[in-house]
């Protein structure tokens, strides 16, 4: 399983310095890895380094990354919520890296969530 390193962690953070919000901070996506206990013990950092990949492959410098605590979903992770500016968020469960870089293609990317993933749309968010 791969872990976050230092400059994984400053990678995150140099993407968020300015807001986490996407009207005031310009950013079309915000993609929020779950990384409670639980999240962790399910494999939210191979999650995480996937996600970090795939916006560092895409070259893409509007997408806002984050992490939060358990969402309560347990039985679920590992989760990530994929809002994207005008849209409804999607939480979606059950993932590997596989399927993550799927969604980060289909959604994060093309605007078009991948509904045989989503646990759930327009739940929350931060906009």
């Amino acid at each position: 399983m791969a872990r976050l390193t230092i400059e994984d962690l400053k990678k995150i953070k140099e993407k968020q310095h300015a807001t986490f919000t996407l009207r005031e901070g310009g950013y079309r996506a915000k993609v929020t890895v779950h990384m409670g206990t639980c999240g962790i013990a399910a494999g939210a950092r191979e999650i995480m380094a996937a996600l970090l990949d795939e916006i560092a492959q895409s070259k893409a410098d509007d997408i806002i990354t984050t992490t939060s605590g358990c969402a309560g979903l347990c039985a679920r992770e590992p989760m990530i919520t994929v809002e994207v500016l005008n849209k409804p968020p999607v939480k979606y469960g059950d993932l590997t890296a596989d399927k993550l870089r799927e969604i980060f293609k289909e959604h994060v990317l093309g605007g078009n969530p991948v509904e045989k993933y989503a646990l759930v749309a327009g739940s929350e968010t931060t906009y």
